[in-house]
């Protein structure tokens, strides 16, 4: 008995560090940098949108017009929601490792069916926006059986579909067009249709002096999505499943985890979003056309890069897909808003991208060392 109770005593010094019996931890509060430490690349993001906005405010002249107000931000805010809510599930993907090039092509075939729906076979409005979102899920659903089952890589797949859904959406739109000796641009949608796209909800009674909180219904709806699939992201185990499937896919197939199902989950979610973002284009201009969107996925990918996502995968928050998709149309905005030159456009957008990688890249590093 003696005996035990010394081997007890010895093993509570040798674990609390001198306690005769047992040890207590100690709990060492986090500093402030370490607390922040995290969230770097957002803060950078954020600062330099407050900085852009500063000097955005310093060019407006006196006697207007304005690109710091309430009324101008309003107006241009309707022009960035399609890159944004294709942003959202594009950052799921990103973080598997994974990449959607089809995202604008998607959302021309959506439209294309959706005109065709309404104008040539006069279905209801709703039914031919609902066909347009099922056409979008549905070429989201194709990308990710490529993808989840037949193990092609995604690059592949979505360059492939790139051309095939933009290519399908002339071709149908052509071919209808001289069936029904028709034009293949489609429009004069019902007025309650395009108002979703053109009208902020919420303005007031003066339409001319809208509240500061009105937005469009495509810009509510993406507020709502954001916080649902950034909730997700980070306390769900489809979100721990998503990181872990960037960090080592064979990994987290090896522990079990549902990794192909959560591969169909996240790029039928783009192709819907892809339907989703068409409605809000063709409702904003009143026309829908195999052109539509042409070029938009270049910017929805840089949007996710810039909010922090790691193209190799593992690393990312929808947080900072917001603020880079808030500095990528503030940044557009305000180039074309004092100049014309839409490859001076480009050409920011780029250096800007270049800057704030780098930065963090650096701020990481140096973080690391200490």
């Amino acid at each position: 008995m003696q005996d035990q109770t010394r081997l007890e005593t010895d093993q509570g010094n040798a674990i609390g560090g001198g306690e005769a019996i047992g040890f207590q931890p100690a709990f060492v509060t986090p500093t402030l940098a370490q607390r922040v430490g995290p969230f770097a690349h957002e803060i950078l993001l954020a600062l330099v949108l407050v900085v852009l906005m500063l000097v955005a405010k310093g060019q407006d002249p006196r006697d207007g017009p304005w690109f710091v107000s309430t009324g101008t931000q309003q107006n241009l805010l309707l022009n960035v929601w399609d890159l944004a809510l294709l942003s959202l599930p594009m950052t799921y993907i990103i973080i598997t490792g994974g990449i959607d090039l089809s995202v604008a092509s998607t959302m021309a075939l959506s439209g294309v069916v959706m005109g065709i729906c309404f104008q040539l076979w006069h279905w209801p409005m709703w039914v031919a926006a609902l066909m347009a979102v099922l056409t979008g899920g549905l070429g989201g659903l194709l990308n990710g059986v490529f993808v989840a089952k037949v193990k092609i890589h995604p690059l592949i797949v979505t360059l492939a579909t790139y051309s095939a859904y933009r290519g399908l959406a002339e071709g149908i739109s052509l071919e209808l067009a001289s069936w029904y000796k028709a034009k293949p641009v489609y429009s004069g949608f019902p007025d309650w249709f395009t108002s979703l796209g053109q009208r902020a909800l919420l303005a007031g009674p003066d339409l001319r002096h809208p509240h500061w909180y009105a937005l469009g219904a495509a810009g509510w709806l993406f507020i709502v999505a954001a916080i649902v699939m950034g909730v997700v992201l980070a306390k769900t185990p489809f979100g721990r499943t998503l990181y872990a499937i960037g960090h080592n896919e064979t990994g987290a197939r090896f522990s079990g985890l549902k990794v192909d199902r959560d591969k169909l989950i996240i790029y039928t979610l783009s192709g819907l979003a892809a339907g989703v973002a068409c409605l809000n284009n063709a409702a904003l201009n009143d026309t829908a056309q195999a052109s539509m969107a042409a070029g938009l996925e270049l910017d929805v990918i840089t949007a996710v890069v810039l909010g922090g996502t790691s193209i190799f995968g593992g690393r990312g928050r929808i947080i900072g897909t917001v603020l880079g998709v808030a500095l990528i149309h503030e940044t557009r905005e305000f180039v074309s808003w004092h100049f014309t030159d839409d490859t001076l456009r480009r050409l920011v957008l780029g250096v800007l991208l270049i800057v704030v990688v780098a930065l963090n890249a650096l701020l990481s590093r140096r973080s690391t060392r200490k």
